[in-house]
C-alpha cells in the first residue's frame, strides 16, 4: 500500500501477522520465567516456547522488511521514519535500564540501610534482631525463606573477560562500518563476522557464569534482594545481547549479499546503534553491579 503527496509517494505496509506473533511469544516467555522461579516443571518449556516464537518472529518479520526495501518501496522519508523510529525505540530501553538502575541504587543506599538501623528510618529490631546492612548481602537476616548465599560475584574474572569482549565487539563494529563507508566489501563482513564472534562468545561465557553462580556460589534468583537485583540486571541486559547478535547476524548475511552501499544502509547504523547502546549498558553493570 502507498500513499501519495504532491511530489513523492510514502510506502505503508499492508496489514502484518508479526504484533500478534510477538505477544504470543512474550507471553510464553513471560510466563517461563514466572513458572521457573517458582519451580514449576513447566516453566523451562514455556520459555523455550517463548524463545524459538520470538526467535520467529524476528527472522520473519526482518525478511519482510528486507523485500521491501529491495523492492524499492523505501525512499528518503520513509529513510528518515525508521531512523526516528529506532531512536524512540533506544530511549524507552534506556528508561528500561534507568528504572533497573534506580531499583538498585534504593535497596542498596535507602532501603537496607534503613533496615539495618541507619538513621532510624526503620524498626528493623522487630523485623530482624541484630540484623547488619552490608552490600551485598551475603548474611541473609531470614534464611529459612530464602536460599543463603555462599559467596558474591566478583568483578573479576568472566564479568572482567565480557567487559573486554564487549568493548572489542564495538570496535570491530566500527571497523565494519569505516569498510561499509569506503565500499570495502571485505572489510565490512570481517569486521560483522568478528562483532557475531564476539556477541556469541559474551553470550557462552554468561551462561557459564551462571551455572557457577548457581552451582557453587549458592547465587540464585531467592538469595535475597542480591539475588533478584543481579539476574533481574544482567539477564535483561543478556536478553539484548541475544537479540542484538541476532540482527548482527542478519546484516552479516545481507552484506554478503551486497545489500548495503555507502549511501544507502540504515539497517546497518539501526543494528549498530543498538549494539553500541549495549555496550554502554554493560559498563554499567560491571561497574555497580560487580565492581561497587
Amino acid at each position: 500500500m502507498t500513499t501519495s503527496t504532491a511530489d513523492q509517494t510514502y510506502f505503508i505496509p499492508e496489514p502484518s501477522r508479526w504484533p500478534a506473533i510477538a505477544v504470543i511469544g512474550l507471553f510464553f516467555t513471560v510466563l517461563g520465567f514466572a513458572l521457573w522461579m517458582n519451580d514449576i516443571s513447566m516453566g523451562p518449556i514455556s520459555t523455550a516456547i517463548g524463545g524459538a516464537i520470538l526467535a520467529y518472529l524476528l527472522f520473519g518479520w526482518f525478511g519482510d522488511v528486507i523485500d521491501e526495501n529491495l523492492s524499492h518501496k523505501y525512499n528518503d522519508e520513509v529513510d528518515r521514519s525508521f531512523r526516528q523510529g529506532m531512536f524512540w525505540f533506544i530511549t524507552s530501553e534506556v528508561f528500561f535500564f534507568i528504572t533497573f538502575f534506580a531499583c538498585l541504587y534504593y535497596f542498596r543506599n535507602i532501603s537496607l540501610p534503613s533496615l539495618g538501623g541507619t538513621g532510624h528510618l526503620a524498626a528493623s529490631h522487630m523485623l530482624w534482631e541484630g540484623f547488619t546492612y552490608t552490600w551485598p548481602l551475603v548474611n541473609l537476616p531470614d534464611v529459612t525463606n530464602y536460599t543463603q548465599l555462599i559467596e558474591p560475584m566478583g568483578a573479576g574474572g568472566i564479568p572482567a573477560y565480557n567487559t573486554i569482549i564487549l568493548l572489542s565487539s564495538g570496535v570491530t563494529l566500527t571497523w565494519a562500518h569505516w569498510g561499509l563507508k569506503k565500499d570495502n566489501q571485505k572489510q565490512l563482513v570481517l569486521g560483522l563476522i568478528m562483532t557475531v564472534v564476539l556477541g556469541l562468545t559474551f553470550f557462552t561465557l554468561q551462561a557459564y557464569e551462571y551455572i557457577h553462580a548457581y552451582k557453587e556460589l549458592g547465587l540464585t534468583l531467592n538469595s535475597g534482594i542480591y539475588g533478584s537485583t543481579f539476574y533481574m540486571l544482567t539477564g535483561f541486559h543478556g536478553f539484548h545481547v541475544t537479540i542484538g547478535t541476532i540482527m548482527l547476524i542478519v546484516i552479516t548475511v545481507r552484506s554478503m549479499k551486497g545489500h548495503f552501499t555507502e549511501d544507502n544502509h540504515f539497517a546497518f547504523e539501526g543494528v549498530a546503534w543498538y549494539w553500541h547502546f549495549v555496550d554502554v549498558v554493560w559498563l554499567g553493570l560491571y561497574v555497580f553491579v560487580y565492581w561497587l
